[in-house]
């Protein structure tokens, strides 16, 4: 058995650290929206125009927001790395400044080979300035009590995203061109995004040396008791599976509904709840959290779509039945966003979070951006979708199995005012 004490999350007092967190939570809640606005929702308006414009086909094009998503997995790890060393404000900074370049160079683009290198930079800008980035900086300044109200805020605002930016877009698109749109959409998340970052995301303090020593020290000690940890890789293997699961219902779910016979204006309507129901189940899950722990309640509701998704080659013929389906598995739709930071923190503290937390995102990040793929793969073999359903439902199955075999309380929580790790 080994103890690590680590520094404290919050150096102030809890009712100061309320106080400092609130403009900073409020600040990452509209950077996040307009981020994941301008830098990944929008592709989708400007798919067609981009390739007709670029002489080359949809799936072509399409590619490149995959490249981009991997770019991000794969930057997961030094990018945390430099969090728990420096700290946010100029690592958030500088991404916005760079997703903005990125932007303004998507605009100008005259191949596809150009357009695979844009998103090679917007996958890292993503990396440094969207959500992992922001849940490492709200997770150093938060109590434990706070953390999840913190993160709940941050995630229902910016899950608006797409609902504020697809229409922005396509209405500058028509009447501006695609090109000047993403110039618009750049100048305007630089105006935002950069200055909220510059302002009120708080500096890493500069320690002396001796305890800088002692600092690095104790985050690699951490990592490495996480890393070593039982646990920690059976809550990876949850949220891998989980994401891979939510990832093909969100990429195949209308086609599906359509060739059950549904209009596609209604299998496109229903696939719409799948957003509503995200911000829903964010909030009901935190709410239930105050009850029982978040682990539990995450799994309950992994459980719950399993059901939905077995549930959905069953009922999905009938309109209302499949209303039923996709509203239960959209309670779960976000809840992996907020309960992933919520237990890692939980579990193994604040000291050496930014690491520990990439080395989740990175497998979770690839299986998103391919599990999709070899969910058509697997439609194209069996001509039918039964089996992708089903292998969801049984995905959801295991990852609540795996997230409640790992409840065990292998590490004690973090104290406000200073944490002790204890590695069992």
């Amino acid at each position: 058995m080994s103890t690590i004490t680590a520094p404290a999350a919050a150096s102030t007092t809890e009712a100061g650290g309320r106080r400092r967190s609130r403009p900073l939570i409020a600040a990452l809640a509209v950077t996040q929206t307009v981020g994941y606005g301008v830098l990944y929702y929008v592709f989708s308006v400007f798919l067609a125009p981009m390739a007709a414009d670029l002489h080359t086909t949809s799936a072509a094009v399409t590619g490149a927001l995959t490249v981009s998503v991997l770019t991000t997995a794969a930057a997961a790890v030094p990018v945390g790395r430099w969090l728990d060393r420096h700290g946010g404000r100029g690592l958030m900074t500088a991404g916005s400044i760079l997703g903005t370049g990125a932007v303004l160079a998507w605009s100008q683009i005259t191949d596809i080979r150009q357009l695979y290198a844009v998103f090679v930079v917007l996958g890292i800008a993503s990396a440094m300035a969207l959500y992992e980035a922001a849940f490492a900086v709200v997770i150093a300044v938060s109590t434990p009590a706070r953390r999840s109200g913190a993160l709940l805020a941050i995630t229902v605002v910016a899950g608006f995203a797409s609902t504020i930016f697809l229409p922005l877009a396509a209405n500058l698109q028509q009447h501006h061109g695609w090109r000047t749109t993403l110039i618009i959409l750049a100048l305007g998340y630089c105006a935002i995004a950069v200055p909220l970052h510059a302002l009120t995301v708080p500096p890493q303090p500069r320690p002396h040396p001796a305890s800088a020593a002692l600092d690095h020290a104790a985050r690699r000690t951490a990592v490495r008791a996480a890393l070593r940890h039982r646990g920690f890789w059976l809550l990876t293997a949850a949220f891998v599976i989980h994401g891979s699961a939510v990832a093909v219902i969100s990429v195949h779910l209308i086609t599906y509904l359509t060739t059950l016979g549904h209009p596609a204006t209604f299998a496109a309507a229903v696939a719409g709840l799948l957003g509503v129901m995200s911000v829903t189940g964010r909030i009901v899950t935190t709410a239930l959290t105050r009850h029982r722990s978040i682990a539990m309640v995450t799994a309950s509701v992994f459980a719950v779509q399993a059901v939905a998704a077995a549930s959905l080659p069953l009922l999905g013929q009938h309109r209302l039945g499949a209303i039923v389906c996709v509203v239960l598995f959209g309670t779960g739709f976000g809840v992996g966003t907020i309960a992933r930071p919520a237990i890692l923190a939980e579990r193994y503290g604040t000291t050496g979070y930014a690491t520990i937390a990439s080395a989740l995102t990175l497998p979770t990040t690839i299986a998103k951006a391919t599990t999709p793929l070899a969910a058509a793969a697997a439609y194209a073999v069996a001509g039918s979708y039964v089996p992708v359903l089903a292998a969801v439902a049984i995905a959801c199955a295991i990852a609540a199995t795996a997230l409640g075999l790992a409840r065990g309380p292998a590490m004690s929580r973090a104290s406000v005012e200073g944490e002790s790790i204890r590695v069992v």
